[in-house]
């Protein structure tokens, strides 16, 4: 029998459990989780793991109030590409804008005037840069339910970018499946300053993907040992971002590390202490639906 206090419990829904949920069920249902007051907000600490110093990010993927989106410079609505660019912008002035619980740098782009994001990119159920001949790198997509998935394409054949709720291709892969996976070069990667010792940053998760891990690594390293770390940080599933002069984190406005240069791209996390804007929650509820981004080139 139930004592009284767990009786009035409020019952507390995993994003997963949506998936069994249709129409009018979904929407009382995401009623009560929003006074759920029992969040986990994202998490920033700072730790040293083999003597290399790091702030990781834990992210919650069950909590839901918690969301991940991308932020484009100047507001931008797409990606910068080789069709059109928004240039770049000083990381202080997105953070400021953001009002989220954390921001970090995201993928590669290029240097050149049209500083093109590299790779496919998809935020809040839609493509911000779509290319149908996109096969380098690794991706880490969030599908319905804020499963997570990691697919390195020369290996694994395209992710299905369309069955993501947010996407970002980056790399090299450093684990899959709990071990060290390492072939940069097949993956497309030749520049030297990422194959070599470098100030860096990495994403991953668990297995059973309950939650994301981002690293921002305060020390340079090679991707052995940055794959080594992320697994000895229970990381089953990892991929390298963009670092470098790019590397760059803000917890809750505060910035603990500053870019040497203006971003095309940053990954932003809201939480229950910060927020997401009304109409990034509704298209996350709108992409459980079956609403799937339309491809484009």
């Amino acid at each position: 029998m139930l004592s009284q206090n767990e009786a009035n419990r409020p019952r507390q829904f995993s994003r997963r459990a949506f998936l069994a949920l249709g129409g009018a069920a979904l929407t009382q249902v995401l009623a009560q989780v929003e006074s759920v007051d029992a969040a986990r907000p994202a998490r920033v600490i700072r730790r040293r793991v083999a003597g290399i110093p790091f702030y990781q990010t834990t992210i919650d993927l069950t909590d839901p109030k918690t969301f991940i989106t991308i932020g484009l410079p100047h507001r931008a609505p797409i990606a910068n590409s080789a069709h059109v660019s928004y240039g770049d912008e000083a990381f202080g002035r997105i953070v400021a804008r953001s009002h989220a619980a954390v921001v970090a740098n995201g993928t590669f782009f290029s240097t050149d005037g049209e500083k093109r994001v590299m790779g496919n990119v998809v935020a809040e159920g839609r493509f911000l840069k779509y290319s149908p001949w996109e096969n380098y790198g690794t991706t880490l997509g969030l599908r319905a339910g804020n499963e997570p998935e990691m697919v390195t394409a020369r290996v694994d054949g395209k992710p299905d970018w369309q069955e993501h709720w947010f996407s970002i291709t980056s790399g090299p892969r450093l684990l899959r499946q709990g071990k060290v996976w390492l072939a940069p070069k097949s993956e497309g990667f030749r520049d030297p300053r990422v194959l070599g010792v470098a100030s860096r940053a990495a994403i991953g998760f668990p297995r059973g993907g309950k939650k994301l891990v981002l690293v921002t690594f305060l020390a340079n390293l090679s991707l052995e040992r940055e794959a080594k770390i992320m697994r000895a940080i229970g990381c089953y599933e990892a991929m390298n971002l963009d670092g470098g002069s790019s590397l760059g984190l803000a917890s809750h406005s505060k910035i603990l590390v500053r870019p040497g240069r203006e971003l095309t791209n940053v990954i932003v996390v809201y939480d229950a202490k910060h927020p997401a804007p009304t109409a990034l929650k509704d298209s996350w509820t709108m992409f459980q639906r079956g609403d799937r981004p339309t491809l484009r080139a």
